[in-house]
């Protein structure tokens, strides 16, 4: 989704040639000097840049007005350079990338990036590690918004049909502050997911939360209050005590964040393809997780802190299997 021109110092007939050679000018592209760009009028510049691959023997003013004209038909563009007369192209783009080893101070002082080995290839790999940046950003977002929309309509949802609280205050608090505060900034870690390159940029004006985002929010939503509230009012139907039922519904909650933040991992890959090695955070997220609820559940401290009872170890596995309900529908709707 990036498209490289070239801007060159060199005969232009040089230039087109070095970019052919390195796939930057396509058949059919055109390359342009100083003294063509000069002559040629606004309107046929915009109109012929998607054909110009090479500018070649342009001065500080025109590299300004390149820039420009890109932008002015809506593209991102970022313009590297070393020299003083760079200096204003550099600060016009959206992205000035200054060479760290010969660059000029003017040059690094106009840009907003610093190549520090002036290999352009690390420009490459910047430009993967934003994109993983941005993209693990919005996991996080979904982790967040899953998980909080998820307490409130389970609560409501027992209030609507005149059910007690199935979670106490301190046990809501519980949830929002331990068991997703130990996977919050984990997922923050999340490594490359193979295809950053091969999926074209993120436009400037797409919001935050798109509606795939939405889409997937609802569906882990859904599968996370059908498997808590479900769990919760069937168990009150067995006859069994209430503070034992809210202790297993606040343990099926939890168990249902821990299958969310694995859900979230990837908006494509299958959780089961994805190994847990890979976010050694994640993992020790998951585990400390594990090990707090327990403590939470089988201490006696905790259990007159967070008003929790024992739970039988068969139910432990049946919260298991009915909170992974949340993982498989997510992974359904990966499979289509």
């Amino acid at each position: 989704g990036i498209r490289p021109v070239m801007g060159t110092g060199d005969h232009k007939a040089t230039g087109l040639a070095v970019a052919r050679s390195l796939g930057i000018a396509r058949d059919g592209d055109l390359a342009v000097d100083g003294r063509e760009l000069e002559a040629m009028p606004e309107q046929d510049l915009r109109h012929d840049l998607d054909r110009i691959s090479v500018f070649a023997r342009v001065h500080p003013a025109q590299k300004l007005r390149i820039v420009e004209a890109f932008q002015a038909k809506g593209n991102v563009v970022a313009m590297t350079g070393d020299g003083v007369n760079d200096a204003p192209a550099l600060a016009r783009a959206d992205v000035g990338v200054a060479m760290g080893i010969t660059g000029t101070e003017v040059a690094k002082g106009a840009a907003k990036i610093v190549i520090a080995d002036d290999n352009f290839a690390t420009i490459v790999s910047a430009v993967e590690e934003g994109r993983l940046v941005y993209r693990n950003l919005k996991k996080v977002i979904l982790f967040l918004f899953a998980t909080s929309i998820d307490e409130v309509v389970v609560l409501l949802g027992a209030l609507f049909f005149g059910y007690p609280l199935p979670l106490a205050a301190v046990q809501i608090l519980w949830i929002n502050i331990v068991t997703e505060g130990v996977l919050t900034v984990n997922l923050v870690m999340e490594g490359p997911e193979g295809n950053e390159m091969n999926r074209p940029p993120i436009p400037r004006d797409e919001p935050l939360i798109t509606r795939g985002m939405v889409t997937r929010m609802l569906g882990m939503v859904a599968a996370s209050v059908a498997a808590t509230l479900g769990y919760f009012v069937w168990r009150l139907s067995t006859g069994a005590p209430l503070e034992l039922v809210r202790s297993e519904t606040f343990t099926v909650l939890a168990v249902c964040q821990w299958f969310n933040v694995l859900n979230c991992r990837s908006e494509q890959q299958s959780v089961l393809g994805l190994s847990l090695f890979k976010n050694g955070w994640l993992l020790g997220g998951l585990i400390l997780g594990n090990l707090l609820q327990v403590l939470v559940i089988y201490t006696e401290p905790m259990n007159r802190i967070f008003h929790t009872v024992p739970i039988p170890l068969f139910n432990f596995f049946l919260i298991g299997a009915v909170a992974s309900v949340v993982l498989w529908v997510e992974e359904t709707r990966k499979f289509f």
